[in-house]
């Protein structure tokens, strides 16, 4: 299927996340089968500065493509020298992040705070899509709060500047992640839309993914905490997609799933770095089976990485087989990400 420029395996793509999207999770899900996908929001002041840990940022595998690199930032200038220098490295497109709600991102005038003056944003996208060869995309909020859900608007200044597509998380600034995603008012700005709109917000299992593609009519969905409790969820939402069944993963599922991080981890971050992120992800992924909470409580008291994994290893081998699957449409990181 054509998504924009592009052609996608399925419509099923991992949702960027910030401290999360990183390269080595990027290779990972899309081995996991995500059809595409993006980094974390990276400054585009920071590339203006040249710092270390920005670049690093902005590294990505060949293994990744189709791969995005989002930026944000709040002037015109460096949002347009950072989407030159994504192209310069090599990426397939560039994300610009207005949908982030952080006090300290929208103060600036970037993030979620760029789409109160659509006009306005419309000339930067303009300068943007100008600079660069490769697609261009954005990524959105319904608007800033509920008395300003302005998307239509935003979506018209995009479709204008020559933007690739929009992806729409179905909440206000103001919600950051609470209440529920408003799929209906993404469906009323996809049905007034002349660009592709990708879909955001509470899919947690694949039949979900399924059912928002079909009852909303977008072109896409991101999944974001979805994922990250279940990395199977992509492969699984494209066999529903194509009307086949799936099977839930069993322990060597996520046995090999846990090795394979391992070595990516661990290829890219140094010992300190591979551990954080390992506690992270090894602590979503086994939320919700028998026994999760004892885990995590060994899991961020265990100054071994051997052991760590070890028992991680250990306890799919174990828990795998008295899970209930319903944990899966349960709330889930309620405090962040789409």
């Amino acid at each position: 299927m054509k998504l924009g420029p592009f052609e996608i395996e399925h419509p099923f793509i991992l949702a960027p996340m910030a401290g999360i999207t990183n390269s080595p999770f990027r290779r990972l899900m899309r081995r996991m089968k995500s059809s595409l996908v993006v980094s974390e929001l990276v400054s585009a002041n920071g590339i203006e500065y040249g710092g270390q840990k920005t670049i690093d940022l902005l590294k990505f595998h060949e293994e990744e493509r189709i791969v995005g690199l989002q930026i944000f930032g709040e002037d015109e200038g460096r949002l347009v020298r950072g989407a030159e220098f994504v192209q310069k490295l090599g990426a397939d497109f560039v994300d610009l992040n207005l949908g982030c709600p952080v006090p300290k991102v929208v103060s600036k005038g970037a993030g979620s705070a760029m789409c109160r003056n659509p006009a306005q944003l419309g000339q930067i996208l303009s300068a943007m899509v100008k600079a660069v060869k490769i697609p261009v995309t954005i990524k959105i909020r319904t608007g800033w709060d509920q008395s300003s859900r302005n998307a239509v608007e935003v979506v018209k200044a995009a479709a204008d500047a020559g933007v690739a597509w929009v992806a729409i998380h179905g909440r206000t600034r103001a919600q950051g992640y609470s209440g529920q995603a408003d799929w209906e008012f993404i469906a009323d700005v996809k049905a007034k839309s002349p660009l592709p709109i990708i879909g955001n917000g509470d899919i947690q299992t694949p039949e979900m993914a399924v059912e928002k593609m079909k009852k909303y009519g977008v072109d896409a969905v991101l999944i974001g905490r979805g994922a990250l409790r279940n990395p199977f969820i992509f492969e699984q939402a494209a066999r529903l997609w194509e009307g086949k069944s799936y099977t839930h993963p069993v322990a060597e599922d996520y046995i090999q799933l846990m090795l394979e991080q391992k070595k990516l981890l661990e290829a890219d971050f140094n010992e300190r770095t591979s551990m954080i992120h390992a506690r992270k992800f090894l602590g979503w992924y086994t939320w919700g089976f028998p026994g999760c909470h004892e885990f995590r409580k060994k899991l961020f008291s265990n100054p071994n990485p051997e052991t760590l994994w070890q028992e991680a290893e250990e306890f799919f081998r174990i828990r795998t087989a008295e899970r209930d699957m319903r944990f899966l449409s349960q709330p889930f990181l309620m405090g962040g990400h789409g």
